[in-house]
């Protein structure tokens, strides 16, 4: 069983900045690709952006491109997203997710493991 814990969520301004992490339990993730996904309330979640297991390979929902960046270090576990511009739109619940066979998805049931969800909200 794989574990992700997100991090980094909070209250913040239009156009400013938070980064996101996501935290593994088990060192097989450095061969899981890894996305992030988003749901705000009444609507289904949705794709964000994903990496592949080594790093080479991104994927972005076109409204984060140019302002969100996925990343990761596999050293330390860890998947991030850096969302800067921040608008009231990207408002939602951000889940990290594992694909356990190191594919880039868009679909959520693409993923095998979810995160609990990190909170982040965007006031104007």
């Amino acid at each position: 069983q794989v574990q992700l814990v997100e991090s980094g969520g909070g209250l913040v301004q239009v156009g400013g900045s938070l980064r996101l992490s996501c935290v593994a339990s088990t060192r097989t993730f450095t061969t899981y690709a890894i996305g992030w996904f988003r749901q705000a309330p009444g609507l289904e979640r949705e794709f964000v952006a994903a990496v592949s297991w080594n790093g080479k390979d991104t994927d972005y929902t076109d409204s984060v491109k140019g302002r969100f960046t996925i990343s990761r270090d596999n050293a330390k576990n860890t998947v991030y997203l850096q969302m800067n511009g921040l608008k009231p739109e990207d408002t939602a619940v951000y889940y990290c997710a594992a694909d356990i066979f190191g594919r880039i998805g868009v679909r959520a049931d693409e993923y095998s493991y979810w995160g609990q969800g990190t909170q982040v909200t965007v006031s104007s």
